[in-house]
């Protein structure tokens, strides 16, 4: 069995449907999508895939987790359900990887949503929350909500318990090797100047409030001919998780676009 075979695959929504593929990001998996998945499988068939070191998915410690790699496993994933066209939506460092796949993969990805994906390095907004240590592991709830305070709007968001466990479950090294392969891809090449040749339908999603993320660098993403760019006043890092009809109102018409 090869590594893209282990990964945890949910689907919903009619099988007949249009595919509509969720990829996480980092220290997350499937689960950040779950209040966002009913909004969706009334027009479409949902595939959501715990990536090589999250969720379900085994997390081995000698394997690459490289962006491009993650990539290849996720289109492998797709091959196995025999979904040839879909449109991928990634948030954050998922964005990375769902422009990877479209790079990799151009005849099967019709179009990408990528939601408070930044766009490169120089968006990046550093804080000292961001950083979290080895020792003691597993880390407490308390370390755990630290590190993911920046990915909500508001000081103080009860993240949610399912998203704590998730990180918890992880490794030191996956949780790592996935962060430091999202920053490798971005330090050789902006996204914004992989997606300008393929031609492929954008819409990017960003939370005004994002504070990992500059919020005006998604203007960056319109050098893409054809992309669009809508923000979301009030919401940070995690529209998904802190408003997901909105996010939803707005991924979806971006799909029912690409039907016409």
């Amino acid at each position: 069995m090869t590594v893209s075979e282990t990964l945890h695959v949910r689907r919903d929504g009619p099988r007949d449907a249009p595919a509509l593929l969720l990829i996480h990001g980092s220290a997350s998996s499937s689960r950040s999508w779950d209040l966002l998945v009913p909004l969706l499988t009334g027009s479409h068939h949902v595939i959501r895939i715990d990536l090589l070191g999250h969720g379900r998915s085994p997390k081995p410690d000698d394997v690459s987790y490289a962006t491009a790699d993650q990539a290849h496993r996720v289109g492998a994933a797709l091959d196995r359900l025999g979904v040839d066209h879909a449109v991928v939506a990634g948030h954050s460092s998922g964005g990375v990887i769902a422009t990877a796949l479209a790079k990799q993969r151009p005849g099967l990805v019709n179009a990408l949503a990528l939601i408070n994906t930044g766009p490169s390095l120089g968006a990046f907004m550093a804080s000292e929350s961001d950083a979290i240590s080895p020792e003691p592991w597993p880390p407490a709830d308390e370390r755990i909500r630290r590190f993911a305070s920046t990915g909500f709007s508001r000081p103080g968001y009860e993240v949610p318990r399912e998203l704590l466990d998730e990180v918890r479950a992880m490794t030191y090294h996956s949780l790592v090797a996935t962060m430091r392969a999202t920053t490798e891809y971005l330090h050789e090449r902006a996204l914004p100047e992989r997606l300008a040749p393929l031609g492929k339908p954008l819409l990017v999603i960003f939370g005004e409030d994002d504070r990992r993320w500059r919020p005006a660098s998604a203007a960056d993403y319109l050098v893409v001919p054809g992309a669009k760019v809508e923000m979301l006043p009030g919401l940070g890092h995690s529209p998904l998780l802190e408003d997901p009809p909105r996010t939803a109102t707005a991924l979806l018409a971006f799909t029912a676009g690409q039907r016409k």
